[in-house]
């Protein structure tokens, strides 16, 4: 290849040798392009040969890679032909550039400034291009920072929408809230008003039915009154008959008297029979007349709907709180009820049979009575027997039934009414509301617990009635406890709501359930007041129980751990309720040591003994008093008394857990 382009360069020298003589010189034409355009001439082929020519050689050049080995060899001759002909027409343009003549040069310039105009325009045109398309690139930035601009205004218009839409869902989800906590009282006291509306409804039933029976007992009544006063009538009559008799007995024996000594035996021997006869006769027919008189006489007062009074037989006198026959046990017993029938101030062991069984009636243990008239001949033999006796000839085998009795036959012995034998065990039920444990209703009313009962109650006692709980059992026992207190009257519980800001420990002590459910009602927690139903909490445990706190309250509640907002509420309302030094008794209890908190599942069992405690059950006295839930002889603290300012640990005197050993709670179940 080397070699054909060696050739290729000698033939184009050749060439252009030939044309260079006869060729005339070339000059360069504009000053911006710098290219070199040949003159005219007549041979014009050749120079056009030789600069192909040319052209060839620089693009073969350009091709080639080695072109130091190419320049090697090319001829020395042809070399030097070459220069000294590039260098013969650099100094031939030279000296065209200087021997110029104006006129060429003249036409040159105007070429130039014909070249630069056409530049001129065309750089014009683009310029002017370039502007449009700046002038439209700025419209369309402007449109779109105007863009921009209403996009901006409309997020910032978007946020602002999103926030006031914030600010309402809050609004709303309090309103919300608001809403739900009124529709839960809204409910509240719709079935409270429910529960009354029955309570009215059943008690307007049974007023109904007791004006029926009102009018039936004051038409019994009136027929009574109406066969008595006939029966009085028949008495005078026969009264009088008898006095008639009488005269004329005496003036038989006086006429007898008037006659002859001799004939008075065989007077007396003859008259004697008939006297004793007709005398005999009148007497038997007036003591079945006045014993018809007083059966009569007692029956109207056992149908009388006010007391047994002899001296109560006005017809339309309707006296409350009084015993009623057709009631039954019922009805509360009243002091004075019973004296026309049973004579109080009469020994209990000189009473009667129907007395004895009359009372049975009354006690509430009515379903013994048919027994008791076949066993008991007088008052003695109930208070002779046994409880082995008891239960074999009366039937009495309920447990409880057997320690009524021998409580009521007890306080017959002793010759002591208490208090508490006035609170029967319909009051007890009523009683077991207020305290907040209705559960417990049926049981009691079957094992008939009244006021004496409670009094005498033991462990063993609630675990027959069923009662396992061990906060249920505290309940009960700081109840009793108020009801000591107060000497069993029947009204110390407080159930309606006062002034919450003025309350003190001996008035919260003797708050019901539904007083302490108002209590939280008033301090905001209305929605968890229905779960202190059948809890058992009033203000006796409240203030009496050292382990009941706030904490406690809470869990009864059922207020979640994770609410401490309100469980703190909640603890700052307790504290202010018991008061500061009620307080500083539970936290000085808490603090103490082996405390167990009180919890709702803790269960009250019954203690395993071993062999060598059944002789000390046998040899215990029923009275014994270590037995019983609060004892007769327990201590009365001040508060109780109504005096805030109390000792320091004057509450654990009083409290169900400390002032006795807790084991006790662990004991066998009732007695038999």
């Amino acid at each position: 290849m080397a070699s054909d382009a060696s050739s290729m360069l000698e033939a184009a020298l050749e060439q252009m040798d030939d044309i260079i003589a006869g060729s005339k010189a070339v000059v360069p034409v504009g000053v911006a392009s710098h290219a070199l355009v040949p003159l005219p001439s007549e041979d014009c082929c050749p120079s056009a040969r030789v600069l192909q020519l040319a052209e060839e050689l620089k693009g073969a050049l350009d091709g080639q890679e080695d072109k130091d080995s190419l320049r090697r060899q090319v001829p020395s001759t042809t070399a030097h032909t070459l220069l000294l002909w590039l260098d013969k027409s650099l100094v031939n343009l030279r000296a065209l550039g200087n021997n110029e003549s104006y006129q060429e040069r003249l036409s040159r310039l105007e070429g130039d400034k014909e070249s630069l105009v056409l530049q001129v325009s065309v750089l014009t045109d683009q310029v002017e291009a370039q502007g449009e398309k700046i002038r439209d690139l700025e419209s369309s930035l402007e449109e779109l920072q105007h863009k921009l601009n209403s996009t901006e205004e409309m997020l910032q218009q978007e946020l602002l929408s999103r926030t006031s839409l914030e600010s309402q869902k809050l609004d709303l989800m309090d309103e919300v809230s608001y809403l739900k906590l009124k529709l839960v009282g809204m409910e509240e006291r719709q079935n409270h008003n429910v529960e009354r509306q029955h309570k009215a409804e059943g008690l307007l039933q049974e007023l109904r039915l007791l004006k029926n029976k009102v009018d039936e007992l004051e038409d019994e009544k009136s027929q009574y009154e109406r066969k008595l006063k006939a029966t009085k009538a028949e008495i005078s009559s026969l009264q009088q008959l008898l006095q008639c008799k009488n005269a004329e007995i005496e003036n038989l024996q006086a006429q007898l008297l008037s006659k002859a000594p001799v004939s008075v035996d065989s007077a007396e021997r003859e008259c004697m029979p008939v006297y004793v006869h007709v005398y005999l006769c009148h007497c038997v027919l007036l003591k079945a007349v006045l014993a018809h008189a007083k059966v009569s006489m007692f029956r109207i007062r056992r149908t009388q709907s006010g007391g047994l009074q002899g001296d109560d037989l006005e017809p339309t006198e309707f006296r409350r709180g009084g015993f009623r026959a057709t009631a039954g046990p019922r009805l509360a017993r009243t002091p004075d009820s019973g004296r026309s029938v049973r004579d109080m101030s009469m020994p209990f062991s000189k009473w009667t049979t129907e007395q004895v069984c009359g009372w049975l009636e009354d006690y509430g243990l009515g379903q013994y009575v048919n027994l008791a008239r076949q066993w008991v001949v007088s008052g003695q033999t109930l208070l002779s027997a046994t409880p082995q006796e008891f239960e074999k000839e009366m039937g009495i085998k309920h447990p409880l039934h057997r320690k009524k009795l021998q409580l009521a036959l007890r306080s017959f012995s002793n010759k002591a009414m208490e208090k508490s034998s006035e609170l029967d065990h319909i009051w007890v039920t009523r009683w077991l509301d207020d305290i907040g444990l209705p559960q417990y209703k049926d049981q009691f009313h079957e094992s008939r617990v009244d006021g004496r009962m409670l009094q005498y109650l033991t462990v063993n006692d609630l675990l027959f009635l069923k009662v396992t709980s061990q906060l249920h059992h505290l309940s009960i026992k700081c109840a009793i406890h108020v009801l000591h207190a107060n000497k069993f009257n029947p009204h110390c519980l407080r159930r309606r709501p006062g002034d919450e800001n003025k309350t003190s420990p001996s008035e919260v002590v003797q708050w019901s359930n539904h007083r302490v459910m108002e209590w939280l009602r008033s301090v905001d927690l209305a929605e968890y007041a229905p779960n202190l139903r059948g809890s058992g909490v009033h203000g006796g445990l409240i203030i009496l129980e050292p382990r009941f706190n706030s904490e406690t309250l809470a869990m009864l509640l059922n207020i979640p751990p994770q609410k401490t907002l309100l469980r703190r509420h909640l603890a700052t309302n307790f504290n202010a309720l018991v008061g500061p030094q009620a307080q500083q008794e539970k936290r000085e209890y808490a603090n103490a040591s082996g405390h167990t908190p009180l919890t709702t599942t803790a269960k009250v069992r019954p203690k395993k003994l071993g062999f060598t405690n059944f002789s000390h059950l046998r040899k215990r006295r029923p009275d014994d008093s270590a037995d019983y839930i609060c004892p007769v002889d327990v201590a009365i603290s001040p508060v109780l008394n109504g005096n805030p300012h109390r000792p320091q640990g004057s509450f654990r005197g009083l409290s169900p857990i400390v002032d006795r050993d807790t084991d006790r709670l662990d004991q066998i179940g009732p007695k038999s």
